[in-house]
């Protein structure tokens, strides 16, 4: 079975590719901005009407 945690790679190996590094910075940093807006428009609902 394969590890879920994976060690870190030996020192001197050469990283993944440039397009796949960039692929996931892209999307975590989209993930994390629409959770963060959808939090904050639900707290803004849950506030009362004035």
């Amino acid at each position: 079975m394969r590890a879920i945690i994976e060690p870190p790679p030996e020192p001197g190996t050469q990283p993944g590719p440039l397009w796949r590094r960039l692929a996931w910075f892209a999307a975590l940093a989209i993930a994390g901005t629409a959770t963060a807006a959808t939090l904050a428009w639900v707290m803004k609902a849950l506030l009362p009407a004035t």
